[in-house]
């Protein structure tokens, strides 16, 4: 028998195991509507954004969006401005095409393709993060593949691969995701993972909502960090199996509140006056 805590996280011990509530499922009372959904997401796109920041992840560059539930052909992120610094007069509706639905003068991320194209083909994809998480970039550029080592990053499943934009868009590019073409050549890259590194760049995370998407982008920084100082050790590193990855991202996936919560509240106390 489920226990029923209105709304919240919702836990039960059965013979199967763990059991969650599905995100955004109202036990009591009335489902939401898209438009409320809505509503919802882009309040936690904009905590998203003062999260990333807060735990270094993000700086002054990076993005997030999260995808319509009105409208699962639009998505939402900021006008062009430092993540710390979003509030929710910021977002901005985009279409598949990356056009703004309301611009009002507001200036884009040149980099928006990333999102679009990433939607278009990963109907599962709910939210998309870019950033330029330093303890990343270093497995972008060297030929050691960053892996799960710790089990907080167990969603990594296998090796991550590296988007090289020298074969999209040749030798004499500026790095940046500037058009469709090469939007699509990174969403081909990610293919079916959570993570694709780009070289000398960054990384670009996916999740189903945006809790899960910014639980990835924390710990993908935080399991570069640990698998280069358990090379600088010696010796052999051993690192999650498939199996083990597997089973432990999907339990994770389920608990991204109880780590959302903490980073909420930790964020809004740094928040920047406006």
């Amino acid at each position: 028998m489920l226990t029923r805590h209105g709304g919240a996280l919702l836990l039960a011990t059965m013979a199967c195991g763990l059991v969650l509530a599905a995100p955004g499922l109202a036990l009591d009372g009335p489902a939401q509507t898209a438009e409320q959904e809505d509503t919802e997401r882009i309040a936690d796109l904009v905590l998203a954004n003062h999260i990333l920041a807060d735990q270094g992840v993000v700086d002054g560059f990076g993005h997030v969006s999260v995808r319509s539930a009105k409208n699962p052909q639009h998505y939402f992120i900021s006008r062009s401005r430092a993540p710390a610094l979003v509030s929710a007069e910021d977002i901005m509706e985009y279409d598949l095409d990356d056009q703004p639905i309301d611009p009002r003068g507001r200036a884009s991320y040149l980099e928006r393709f990333i999102h679009s194209e990433i939607y278009k083909v990963r109907p599962d994809v709910q939210s998309v993060i870019h950033t330029h998480s330093p303890a990343v970039i270093p497995f972008s550029v060297s030929d050691v593949p960053l892996r799960p080592i710790s089990h907080l990053a167990g969603f990594l499943v296998r090796q991550v691969p590296v988007f090289e934009i020298r074969e999209a868009g040749g030798n004499e590019t500026d790095m940046l995701i500037r058009n469709k073409a090469l939007g699509a050549a990174l969403a081909q890259k990610l293919g079916a993972t959570t993570v694709v590194l780009m070289r000398g760049h960054g990384n670009t995370v996916v999740g189903q909502s945006i809790k899960t998407a910014v639980f990835h982008a924390i710990y993908t920084e935080l399991d570069a960090r640990m698998q280069a100082e358990a090379m600088r050790l010696g010796g052999k590193v051993t690192f999650l199996n498939e199996i083990e990855a597997a089973k432990i991202g999907e339990q994770l996936d389920q608990l991204v509140d109880r780590p959302w919560e903490l980073w909420k509240i930790r964020a809004l106390s740094q928040s920047p006056p406006r």
